[in-house]
């Protein structure tokens, strides 16, 4: 009977997850977005524009934590940006804000001190370093040495294959 307890626990551990990452500016522009689960498209701008007005209207003494329908809304502000996520209301809040910390010093060490303007230039680098965070609205990896490693080895490729062009022409 208990092995039947421990199956269903971890059940409801797997079923935890984010559906989405959002990058909102002050005045409510969509920097960056990543769905990790499948909404129609009306539902999509539907839950957007709600969460951008909740969040941005949303006194900073206020928990960086909303209930919302049946999910969570776990974000944080950094400078100009607000980082937010809707997640499972199972969801542990502490470890999805240190995600979002951990997301921005990967982006600070790839970029050297990141801004708004480094995200809408490079959106590509934001979304594979999201992508090598998460992996279907799970976590992936956890180690800043590890994502930067992979950054370097990216831009060595891609290097390469520009070189190559170069060369060809």
């Amino acid at each position: 009977m208990n092995i039947f307890k421990l199956i269903f626990s971890l059940k409801i551990i797997i079923l935890n997850m984010i559906h989405l990452m959002l990058l909102v500016n002050r005045q409510g522009k969509i920097r960056l977005m990543k769905w990790y689960d499948s909404y129609l498209v009306s539902e999509r701008q539907k839950y957007i524009k709600e969460l951008s007005i909740m969040v941005i209207g949303r006194s900073q003494r206020l928990s960086n934590v909303i209930e919302w329908n049946n999910y969570k809304i776990i974000y944080k502000r950094f400078a100009s940006l607000y980082f937010i996520t809707l997640c499972d209301k199972e969801e542990n809040e502490l470890i999805i804000l240190e995600l979002l910390q951990h997301f921005v010093e990967c982006l600070d060490r790839y970029f050297g001190n990141v801004c708004e303007l480094d995200i809408i230039f490079n959106f590509h680098k934001a979304y594979y370093i999201i992508e090598e965070i998460l992996s279907g609205g799970n976590i992936q990896e956890s180690d800043i040495k590890e994502i930067q490693k992979r950054l370097t080895e990216q831009d060595t490729k891609l290097n390469e294959e520009k070189e190559e062009d170069y060369q060809n022409n």
